[in-house]
């Protein structure tokens, strides 16, 4: 082989080479999307979470975030229970209508979004915050029944995180001895608890739903928080589902009303 023939040799491989490493750079810097499983230690307990990434995920734009809390039904250790209902629920239906990244924390059996579990949540949601491109003004709080009770539990701690609030069937104070934790909402009896959480949330875009029938959760919860909030904060709203049960979710998540409401606020 000629000298010069070599040196071709060497140029074509060495530009094969160069090539199969840009493709497999390529590759490894694709981020993977759907629905992702993620972990997160509080107190030596590891809480499994998911983690929705839309499929047209780019780390160029700034993505806005939702932590959604699920109801009791969706209590588990498994980490994937809680995608089934309400707002995953839909996504997985049409992935068009939530253009965010989605945080879905799982709380264990017999345990409630308060005290560790709720850590967890807030864990989650850091960690998420870090892991992606995401907009720090654009982070929303949304849960169903038992979650709905765990937004007014974290919304009223950790306000200034969240650019809106949106609790469907939830409530402030317990109305039963199983629903009784340890850590309640906000401090204070039957008429103050709903007046110290309005107070916390008085700058906050918070929309609050509940079906008129709910046979679950009693709807006055919803109306006194509603009339509470409506006093001091005139970007509070209520929304009542009229002829509706406990389950005014799939309503509310299927609101291009709604959903126009949330992506809209943002802190300022």
């Amino acid at each position: 082989m000629t000298q010069w023939k070599r040196g071709m040799l060497s140029i074509l491989i060495g530009g094969c080479m160069l090539s199969a490493g840009l493709q497999t750079t390529d590759a490894q810097s694709k981020v993977e999307t759907g629905f992702l499983n993620r972990t997160v230690d509080v107190k030596g307990a590891t809480y499994k979470y998911q983690v929705y990434v839309p499929a047209d995920y780019a780390s160029s734009q700034k993505w806005p975030v939702i932590l959604f809390l699920h109801g009791a039904g969706e209590r588990g250790k498994d980490g994937l229970l809680q995608t089934q209902v309400g707002l995953p629920a839909v996504i997985r239906g049409d992935v068009k209508k939530y253009p965010a990244i989605v945080v879905m924390p799982q709380v264990p059996p017999d345990s409630m979004w308060n005290g560790a579990p709720a850590q967890a949540a807030m864990l989650a949601l850091e960690t998420t915050l870090k892991e992606y491109a995401t907009d720090a003004d654009r982070v929303y709080l949304t849960g169903l029944s038992m979650g709905g009770n765990g937004s007014f539990y974290l919304g009223y701690r950790y306000a200034e995180k969240f650019a809106a609030v949106a609790p469907i069937c939830g409530w402030i104070t317990p109305w039963a001895e199983r629903w009784r934790p340890v850590d309640v909402v906000a401090p204070g009896d039957e008429s103050t608890a709903f007046e110290r959480m309005a107070e916390k949330l008085a700058k906050t875009p918070v929309w609050i739903f509940h079906g008129e029938m709910d046979p679950v959760v009693p709807v006055e919860q919803s109306r006194k928080a509603a009339e509470a909030l409506m006093k001091i904060n005139p970007l509070a709203k209520y929304t009542e589902v009229a002829g509706v049960g406990h389950n005014s979710w799939d309503n509310t998540y299927n609101s291009g009303s709604f959903i126009a409401w949330l992506f809209a606020q943002k802190k300022h």
